[in-house]
């Protein structure tokens, strides 16, 4: 019998894209909920190195970073459900690519242009509209970011699509519009709007208040 347990945070999107992949699979797994600002013995011991969520543990062995679990996953569970990466081996490169474009520059650039203020964050927004700008053009390529169907892309931009929007809200900056965006807003309203996606978001309105409390920024 196997044993699948994620440790993370309810609200992170990084915990939720691992979560979805297992239910995208079909797996039974237990969530142990992190307290950030006091991680239990279990992440530092499974994460040593980076202290992050989220961690995946598979019959006592972990495996970190999400979208490294996913592909954990897809690979382990090869005969449950859709595959998450394309099998062609270009595709598959091309995948990694963006979710690495999406987690290396577009998560890193949010912190700084929408939850800040002064000149550094002018810099910092003009520096995210530029790959906003790239984000863009590459969905308008495609129905969905990952193809014509949910996928492992798709999963990765969720971020954009569901937790930009809300960051934008707490901090009262708008770099991410429909009027300047239009094409990944139509992704992301597809996207959104997937009944599957749908029960596997956490509240909007709870997330915004975890988000507020976590940044201490009242808007």
């Amino acid at each position: 019998m196997q044993e699948i347990k994620v440790f993370g945070v309810w609200g992170s999107p990084f915990s939720r894209r691992v979560e979805i992949a297992l239910k995208m699979k079909g797996l039974d797994y237990e969530f142990i909920e992190e307290d950030l600002d006091n991680k239990s013995d279990h992440l530092l011991m499974y994460n040593p190195v980076h202290k992050k969520i989220p961690v995946l543990v598979h019959n006592g062995k972990p495996v970190v970073e999400s979208s490294l679990i996913m592909e954990y996953i897809d690979e382990t569970w090869k005969e449950n459900g859709l595959p998450l990466l394309p099998t062609d081996p270009y595709e598959r490169a091309q995948v990694r690519f963006w979710a690495k474009f999406i987690d290396d520059k577009m998560v890193a650039s949010v912190r700084a242009a929408l939850l800040r203020r002064g000149e550094d964050s002018e810099k910092a927004k003009e520096e995210m509209e530029e790959i906003l700008k790239v984000v863009e053009s590459e969905i308008t390529k495609r129905d969905l970011f990952g193809g014509e169907k949910l996928s492992f892309l798709d999963i990765i931009g969720l971020f954009i699509a569901y937790w930009i929007p809300i960051i934008q809200d707490v901090g009262g900056n708008y770099v991410l519009t429909r009027e300047k965006f239009p094409g990944i807003y139509e992704w992301a309203d597809q996207l959104l709007d997937d009944a599957f996606i749908k029960e596997n978001l956490p509240d909007k309105a709870k997330l915004l208040l975890m988000l507020q409390a976590r940044f201490g920024v009242k808007v």
